[in-house]
């Protein structure tokens, strides 16, 4: 049987190794080259939804919505002149996300590069944050014994 129309056949034909059908069945050429342009981006390891689909959205988004509150929280905090606290609980916040980013095989929003990124990302900030907040004068909660020189050497009278 002779080769039908294109789109007059249910099996589309392919011409050559490096064309391909498109929608319509039409064949098409295709490249291997990387696009100049990108119409999409690749959704991070466990970008998904945290929740069903059907559920709503603040629902599908809870790991997001956690860490967001917490710092929001602990933002209030600092505005309240309880700086300590405040600071402490937004690197708690940051540590409770890069906890959530392990644990969960979906975290939504709260996933934005690999898993690995997203971990170490988190954790060290809400680490550096953490302790910065230990060290906050007066009366720090961590002393530091070489701060003194540091800051002897850098300010002098």
């Amino acid at each position: 049987m002779p080769a039908e129309d294109a789109r007059g056949s249910a099996e589309p034909t392919v011409r050559d190794a490096i064309s391909a059908p498109d929608a319509e069945g039409r064949p098409r050429r295709v490249t291997r080259r990387f696009p100049l342009f990108t119409k999409d981006t690749a959704r991070p390891e466990g970008g998904g939804r945290a929740a069903a689909g059907d559920a709503p959205a603040p629902a599908r988004q809870w790991p997001l919505l956690v860490v967001l509150s917490a710092v929001a929280l602990g933002l209030l905090l600092t505005a309240l002149d309880m700086i300590r606290a405040g600071t402490l609980l937004i690197g708690a916040a940051l540590l409770a996300g890069a906890v959530l980013r392990w644990m969960l095989p979906g975290v939504g929003m709260l996933a934005v590069r690999s898993r690995f990124t997203d971990i170490v990302t988190y954790g060290v900030l809400g680490l550096v944050i953490s302790l910065l907040a230990l060290m906050i004068q007066p009366d720090p909660l961590l002393k530091m014994p070489f701060l003194k020189d540091i800051l002897h050497f850098t300010v002098s009278k």
